[in-house]
């Protein structure tokens, strides 16, 4: 595996992806030493007793001193021509595409997505790095005809500054690479907070990235618990060190954000959770249907953002389309995320507490299905075919709830947790109503043969992105993600789209005529006939 620099400088042997790992901040290329926010320990959710990393925590007072570090650091790389900052994006993309299965089993360990879905997140972020690349060349103003003569206008993208990326873990680094790659090739510095149950995946990514010829200081990685971040924040942004904030997270902390930033009269760009509907019309290829069904509601362990929640499916279909998604979920594997399975744990003891309040939820009018249990898989409630050993980590049944009502908590509240709700609809109006309902407006799903059925649907729905016979989940790195209402403030990531959330447009007025020449009063005008009227 080579050689690895550790978090304190100096080089280790041995694979980051086995070992214990000793986590610290970095702030303008030098490890933070020190635990001031305190320890934390991140385990394998598969096996709860292996720790992955001992997390040295960061406080409010370090996150400020990262964001000083990277206001000083990012003047001269503003000044850096923009083709050479994607040339440094670009060999970002190559280092991280050369350490793909690297990463890919440091994250397994961490947060315990399946080995393929990982090396999937992974290749993400050299999809990102490929698209930006270009954008290096492609960073384009205009010039604009003015009303006056011997005058010309121009517009121009200026980066914002220093950016504070704040991401969850579940996707622990292609989400960020969706802020930091942009960020990056438009001129700004960054400092990213991961999660620290992530803070493993979270140092290796930032080591990659740091030998891509980035300069020391324009990237920046603290690793600090959620208070200590919100109070860092709070002070960097009356500090006026930071210019924009990006965050990842849950609606309610994500609306706590944007409030902290309007104070400061700026626009965070806020990527929030989900309850994602999928609608079953009777012209659907059930199959297919049930293919993405399986894999939104459970794949990740139903952690994803994009995650399905809730299967709005046509009352002639309803029974059978039921019936297959029961069959295939319960002969979905689950397990050993190192091994071939559908999903394996939880992300760690907190998600999985939540999770079971989530499940808690389910009430008598609720029929379950797609497994032998409900809740935690162990060898007092197993699952048929499950891979590897259920007492070493975090894994639960997978649970469809059928007969889901607009009343209920798990057909409103977003369930981070390996459970789909299934309702049953008469007319598509009454469908579109109930995806619309919870109020999030992230993800949505129709599967059918119907065109007017996809128009209808698309134009009715609040998502900000819309799959048409495809799943919830999956994302492409050159279209915008993001959603609406509880999903987010309407910002998006990827593709030419998040350029506007990390530069500002500046227009200039060059008059070169000599004279004073003022708008809107200096205006020549054609002198028209308007009288003129062809001979009848």
């Amino acid at each position: 595996m080579g050689h690895y620099r550790g978090a304190d400088g100096t080089r280790e042997d041995g694979d980051m992806s086995q070992r214990t790992i000793k986590v610290l901040s970095v702030i303008d290329g030098a490890p933070a030493h020190g635990a001031p926010g305190g320890e934390f320990r991140s385990t394998n959710p598969a096996r709860t007793k292996e720790i992955v990393a001992e997390v040295s925590l960061a406080d409010a007072e370090t996150f400020v001193t990262a964001c000083r570090a990277a206001r000083t650091a990012q003047r001269e790389w503003a000044a850096t021509p923009a083709p050479l900052r994607g040339r440094a994006i670009a060999y970002a993309g190559r280092l991280v595409e050369a350490n793909s299965e690297a990463l890919a089993r440091i994250m397994v360990r961490e947060i315990g997505k399946p080995y393929r879905e990982a090396l999937g997140e992974v290749r993400e972020i050299v999809d990102t790095c490929d698209f930006f690349l270009g954008e290096g060349r492609r960073l384009y103003g205009q010039t604009v005809p003015s009303e006056m003569p011997d005058k010309q206008l121009f517009t121009y993208r200026n980066p914002v500054g220093v950016a504070a990326i704040i991401t969850a873990g579940n996707f622990p680094v292609a989400v960020p690479a969706w802020y930091i790659v942009p960020a990056l090739l438009t001129g700004n510095a960054v400092v990213w907070k991961p999660a620290e149950y992530s803070a493993a995946i979270g140092l290796a990514l930032h080591q990659v990235f740091a030998r891509a010829g980035i300069p020391a200081g324009v990237l920046n990685v603290v690793f600090a618990d959620g208070p200590a971040t919100f109070a860092g924040l709070e002070q960097a942004l009356a500090g006026g060190v930071v210019d924009k904030v990006g965050f990842t997270g849950s609606s309610a902390v994500g609306s706590t954000i944007g409030e902290l930033c309007g104070r400061h009269l700026q626009s965070p760009c806020l990527e929030l959770g989900g309850k994602n509907p999928m609608v079953v019309t009777p012209s659907a290829n059930l199959d297919l249907a049930v293919e993405g069904a399986l894999f939104a509601g459970f794949g990740t362990a139903g952690q994803r953002c994009t995650s399905l929640g809730t299967a709005i499916v046509h009352r002639d279909v309803h029974d059978e389309f039921l019936r297959r998604f029961t069959a295939a979920t319960e002969a979905a594997a689950v397990g050993d995320p190192f091994e071939d399975v559908l999903y394996g744990p939880m992300i760690n003891e907190r998600f999985a507490e939540r999770y079971e309040g989530y499940l808690g939820w389910i009430a008598d009018h609720h029929r379950v299905s797609g497994s032998t249990a409900v809740g935690r898989i162990s060898s007092g409630d197993p699952r048929g075919g499950f891979v590897g050993d259920p007492d070493a980590g975090l894994f639960y049944h997978p649970a469809i709830v059928d007969g889901v009502r607009p009343d209920d908590k798990l057909f409103s509240q977003e369930t981070f947790g390996p459970v789909v709700g299934v309702t049953a609809y008469q007319t598509l109006d009454e469908a579109i109503e109930l995806a619309n309902a919870p109020g999030y407006g992230l993800s949505a799903a129709i599967y059918t043969s119907d065109p007017q059925d996809v128009f209808a649907y698309r134009s009715g729905i609040g998502a900000g992105m819309v799959s048409v016979n495809n799943s919830t989940s999956g994302a492409e790195a050159h279209l915008p993600f993001g959603g609406n209402g509880k999903s987010g403030n309407g910002g998006r990531l990827s593709g030419q789209w998040v350029l506007d959330q990390f530069t500002r447009w500046q227009s200039m007025n060059w008059d070169h005529s000599g004279r004073l020449q003022k708008a809107q009063l200096d205006v020549a005008e054609p002198v028209p006939d308007l009288d003129f009227r062809l001979p009848e």
